[in-house]
């Protein structure tokens, strides 16, 4: 179920006038794991609404995107700029997988 941008005390009100049993769960972040990304949500406002019997939650917050890195991007990356593996996870992770990138600020650094 997708309410756009409304007000998410907005939705729940409309939702208990709807007879639907809603509450709200408190939580810093949430993170759902794909196979290939995780999508993070950082201040999330979680409300999860009873419908016939099932639960379904709406989860609104600021969203960002992350891929895990791949071995072997690692290992080309070590290979190429002669870094320790933590650096260049480190990297590889902010420049969310960017190898080129990733060896030039690299061996930037070195020099």
């Amino acid at each position: 179920m997708m309410f756009g941008k409304h007000d998410p005390k907005k939705v729940q009100e409309m939702m208990k006038k709807l007879n639907m049993k809603v509450r709200e769960v408190e939580a810093n972040r949430v993170i759902i794991q794909g196979k290939d990304r995780e999508i993070i949500i950082s201040n999330p406002q979680i409300m999860i609404a009873d419908m016939m019997g099932k639960e379904v939650y709406q989860i609104t917050g600021d969203v960002y995107e992350k891929a895990p890195v791949n071995e072997e991007d690692v290992k080309i990356v070590m290979t190429k700029t002669g870094k320790d593996r933590e650096t260049v996870v480190k990297k590889l992770e902010e420049l969310n997988n960017d190898l080129a990138r990733a060896i030039m600020d690299l061996k930037e650094a070195g020099e």
